[in-house]
């Protein structure tokens, strides 16, 4: 069932769940995140950084939508962290339907203007807008983010909604992308969160930058409000050691024997994640 952000998410943000956002690299770990979500009956965002859409090349999404429209759960293709315009047209071209434009690196009004501009071009064709205020930490250079977290300002975030029409806000609540080193213990804002939700509480909130933090952090970010979480580290670390651990026995050479262990430890994460965030059954709602 092929559906756009706004659609989706609007489910959660009525129901207090968050929808996981799972960056997929290859068709086969896709594949994996449809399954467990299937079984789940949980609705699901596939997320796609520019680039792995290099990776695989824009004429996999062609499966992934054919996939979607077979499957009975709800179901987002969606370009995360898009950066340029012509990132942007390119992923409406190729059939996502939900598009990330980034530009919270840039000041305000430059911000604003350029998710305006997005907002124009994919709202013509019903493809969603996610923008992203404040900045996202970063503790792994692989992952994207700033250097440092500026946690959004609740003004900024209204104004913000106001004049682009965006359909759903990432924050900057003390999340950073990558994997958190053994010294570092993350800690979310909860009252900035409430803040915004009190704010803007019909837009859904998106959390960056998922990877790694404590469970009872991010079960409170949902209760408090936040729509949609992001992961990509942790089911990516779950899919390359266990492959690492199968490629050990130098005989193996066939995907079909190589890749379904790796799934499987891939999945077993992403049943927790789905578990944690509430969003096991909801499928149901739609």
């Amino acid at each position: 069932m092929l559906m756009n952000m706004k659609e989706l998410l609007a489910v959660a943000n009525k129901n207090g769940f968050a929808v996981p956002a799972f960056n997929i690299s290859d068709y086969n770990m896709f594949n994996g995140i449809m399954e467990i979500s299937e079984e789940m009956n949980a609705p699901v965002i596939i997320a796609i950084h520019p680039d792995e859409l290099s990776h695989t090349k824009p004429e996999m999404v062609k499966g992934i939508i054919e996939r979607i429209h077979k499957s009975p759960v709800p179901a987002v293709v969606h370009l995360d962290h898009g950066s340029t315009f012509e990132q942007i047209m390119l992923a409406i071209r190729t059939g996502f339907t939900s598009v990330m434009i980034d530009a919270s690196h840039m000041p305000l009004d430059e911000n604003i203007a350029i998710c305006k501009k997005v907002v124009e071009a994919a709202h013509a064709v019903g493809v969603s807008v996610e923008g992203e205020l404040g900045t996202i930490g970063n503790v792994d250079s692989a992952e994207g983010g700033a250097d440092s977290i500026i946690y959004t300002d609740v003004a900024n975030a209204v104004q913000m909604i106001n004049e682009t029409n965006i359909d759903c806000l990432a924050i900057a609540i003390g999340t950073s992308h990558g994997l958190y080193p053994a010294n570092m213990k993350p800690k979310l804002n909860i009252e900035r969160l409430d803040e915004l939700k009190e704010a803007l509480p019909e837009i859904p909130m998106v959390l960056h930058g998922g990877s790694g933090n404590e469970d009872s952090e991010i079960r409170k970010s949902v209760e408090h409000g936040v729509g949609k979480i992001n992961i990509s580290s942790d089911i990516k670390v779950a899919y390359y050691n266990k492959m690492r651990e199968v490629l050990q026995n130098p005989k193996l050479r066939e995907p079909n024997q190589i890749q379904p262990p790796c799934l499987e430890a891939m999945k077993v994460v992403a049943r927790q994640k789905i578990e944690l965030f509430k969003a096991d059954g909801k499928a149901a709602l739609y």
